[in-house]
């Protein structure tokens, strides 16, 4: 098997000396869930976290990085951001905003650097996956060194899925 084409994320990994692991997989169009990305890479879901643009209603965009077994909670995040009400971006402002589509959004290298908060579960492992930027790869690492990478701030922002979003 080739070599993972280095990503934009990766190089940015590179450059600041962080070491990482690039784990492809298979891309299924119609199921591009956490919890599948996590059985083809060989984690646990809850290693695997996924990043979500959000707007809040002043205008300003924020990344919001959960668990792939957990939901990003709006709430929690608003409040951590000094926002009156943030909602999920449109998928349609994703790419242009981001320069990543769905399934393939990390913050490393996005398009625009928009504030980025982390679940606070984040801490409870030794090394967690992110997309590495596209569809199909992803970036295994240490917590500690994805934090730096990003920038990001550590918060309570996630709430447990209800059974039915976890099929």
């Amino acid at each position: 098997m080739k070599a993972a084409a280095k990503t934009n994320a990766a190089r940015i990994l590179d450059g600041l000396g962080i070491t990482y692991e690039l784990r492809e997989y298979t891309v299924d169009p119609d199921d591009l869930t956490a919890i599948s990305v996590a059985k083809k890479i060989g984690m646990p879901i809850e290693q695997v976290f996924k990043t979500l643009l959000t707007r809040a209603a002043s205008g300003e965009h924020y990344f919001g990085v959960v668990a792939g077994d957990a939901e990003l909670d709006l709430k929690k995040l608003a409040a951590v951001a000094d926002e009156k009400k943030i909602e999920l971006a449109s998928l349609k402002d994703v790419e242009p905003l981001t320069g990543y589509i769905r399934g393939g959004v990390t913050v490393l290298g996005a398009r625009k650097a928009f504030a980025a908060y982390v679940d606070e579960t984040i801490q409870l492992f030794d090394a967690i996956s992110i997309s590495a930027g596209q569809r199909g790869l992803q970036i295994v690492l240490a917590p500690e060194d994805y934090l730096r990478a990003t920038e990001a701030v550590l918060a309570d922002i996630s709430k447990a899925m209800l059974p039915k979003e976890r099929a």
